[in-house]
């Protein structure tokens, strides 16, 4: 059986080719066997390993998701939040200030609550991607639970509170 790993970069205008390399790094020693698929966004990598696209459409993207195995991802709330919601076993990588990656490190942020949540497993270091992703094999991530009632309880305590 073929295992399929989904590696969602963004829509950030700003490159973040670090994930791409390590993946490729590792796909070249032998660690990793799964078939990648890339949605790259503005990040230009080029490479015979990886299914690499700049932007799918939603349909395209959403059905990756569905049929990947596990899903690596930047620490986009928006990303993160469309993988769990399908019970995905998800390591994210966040974009770093540091490497240009990104205005700031919000992203780190957004992937220490997840990983408190019990949702995602975090690689802070891509040089351990691929233990990383045989740990993520091993991870039962909790199953999502939607806030939606408590925010709409707030705002409707809120606006009776005007």
């Amino acid at each position: 059986m073929d295992f399929l790993i989904f590696v969602i970069l963004g829509t950030q205008d700003k490159q973040f080719p670090r994930i791409l390399k390590s993946l490729e790094k590792e796909i070249k020693n032998g660690n990793i066997k799964e078939k990648i698929i890339v949605q790259a966004g503005s990040t230009k990598y080029k490479s015979k390993y990886m299914e690499i696209y700049d932007y799918l459409d939603m349909k395209s993207f959403n059905n990756y998701i569905n049929e990947a195995d596990y899903i690596i991802t930047h620490g986009g709330v928006g990303a993160i939040l469309d993988s769990i919601k399908k019970n995905k076993k998800v390591l994210v990588v966040p974009r770093e200030q540091k490497y240009d990656e990104h205005e700031n490190d919000h992203q780190i942020q957004i992937t220490e609550r997840f990983t408190k949540m019990g949702y995602i497993l975090p690689c802070m270091d891509t040089k351990n991607i691929a233990s990383k992703i045989e740990e993520l094999k091993k991870f039962n991530p909790q199953k999502f639970v939607s806030n939606n009632k408590n925010l709409i309880k707030k705002i409707e305590e809120f606006i009776d509170n005007l």
